[in-house]
């Protein structure tokens, strides 16, 4: 079961700026993606935010644990070293049906990685 394990989060706010100013941006139906890649040999790394547009903390959260569950099945079992991540949930990562959340972060990812 260690290949489902979620990777590293970023924990400080300055990690979460770094990577908006230096990382690519990539904009999906129920969430954007900010990823810098190139960072060495250091293992995956990833963040997940919400802001408070998306309504109170429960919408907030709810929005939050269905982004990180559908980004954590997607990175299983994949080795990207020197890859950071951040998602950023939008108004419809809610509603937005589970298994077009996946599709849009495999796409998303494929894109960042060729």
């Amino acid at each position: 079961m260690a290949a489902l394990s979620p990777p590293d989060t970023f924990k400080r706010r300055a990690e979460f700026l770094r990577l908006t100013s230096r990382g690519r941006k990539l904009a999906r139906p129920g969430f954007v993606m900010q990823a810098l890649t190139g960072q060495g040999e250091s293992p995956l790394r990833v963040g997940y935010t919400a802001t408070k547009k998306l309504g109170n903390a429960v919408a907030r959260n709810r929005a939050r644990r269905r982004l990180k569950e559908a980004a954590r099945l997607s990175l299983a079992g994949r080795e990207l070293p020197g890859v950071e991540l951040v998602f950023i949930c939008r108004q419809e990562t809610a509603g937005t049906a589970f298994e077009k959340l996946r599709a849009g972060i495999d796409a998303a990812l494929a894109e960042v990685l060729k």
